[in-house]
């Protein structure tokens, strides 16, 4: 495996073991649209329906006050917090689950129903799947109290690597790229000390679209357990027409379990009268 952290344009934050399985489940049409553009789609982070992406602790918040109350007036504390605010405009996100096996909660949750699929790969291939040289920010999610814990604040990507214990079942790995205009950083304060509060047009509508290497970034794909059996002849059909080189198969969560040892079978069946 060669040394993730040689390429500047990739920074890492608690990172998985090399090896870790990293499952991203989508509906059919999203699917195709990954294979036709070959690039994954990193969503604003105000757009993926948690009021909490950006957020901070209530720790966090109160030491922010105290801190800034001393130089700053009222008017400049709330420019302060809007900023980081408006941050989540400019922050994109590729949300993936880390898990040795499949997880039936997040067929129910990501996937359509009866027509869901899965890309599964590892923390290696993933990295190393970017065409880009766009910085991109990847880790695991650390899932905390917002009402008694505290998270370091050394840089503006904390608060999107932090969620509720309530997601926990996510198990989240996250790929982040920050496109923070210069004038909108809460540094320059200063710039914003006006009637108006500070805003900024949107860099994207929903999200950007970020170029990949697919048969590196995809080892298997995996269709949703109560899938149609013509879904999986079409998903191998439509993976065969982008020349990608990997496995296609049903999930395991489809199996029937096994009563008895497959090699007794006989011994236990009923015969029937001669």
């Amino acid at each position: 495996m060669s040394d993730l952290n040689s390429s500047d344009a990739r920074q890492f934050y608690n990172p998985p073991p090399a090896d870790a399985i990293l499952w991203r489940y989508m509906d059919f049409t999203k699917f195709v649209s990954l294979l036709e553009r070959r690039a994954l789609f990193f969503a604003r982070a105000d757009k993926l329906g948690d009021p909490f992406e950006g957020a901070i602790p209530i720790s966090n918040i109160e030491a922010r006050y105290t801190s800034l109350k001393p130089r700053l007036s009222d008017k400049e504390i709330f420019i302060h917090e809007h900023l980081r605010v408006e941050l989540r405009r400019f922050t994109l996100i590729s949300c993936w689950h880390e898990s040795g096996h499949e997880s039936e909660a997040m067929w129910k949750v990501y996937a359509s129903a009866n027509s869901g699929i899965a890309i599964k790969t590892n923390f290696t291939s993933f990295v190393e799947s970017f065409i880009t040289d766009e910085k991109i920010h990847i880790g695991n999610v650390k899932y905390i109290d917002y009402d008694s814990e505290k998270i370091s604040e050394d840089d503006l990507l904390s608060p999107y690597l932090h969620k509720r214990k309530s997601f926990e079942h996510e198990r989240e790995l996250r790929a982040i790229v920050q496109h923070i205009p210069p004038e909108a950083s809460p540094e320059n304060l200063s710039n914003f000390l006006g009637d108006e509060t500070p805003t900024w047009p949107d860099m994207c509508d929903t999200g950007i679209y970020y170029d990949v290497d697919l048969n590196l970034l995809i080892q298997e794909v995996v269709i949703d357990p109560s899938a149609p059996d013509w879904l999986l002849d079409l998903v191998k059909r439509v993976v065969n027409r982008y020349d990608l080189q990997v496995p296609v198969n049903q999930s395991h969560l489809a199996e029937l379990p096994v009563w008895f040892p497959p090699d007794r079978i006989d011994e236990v069946s009923p015969q029937e009268n001669e």
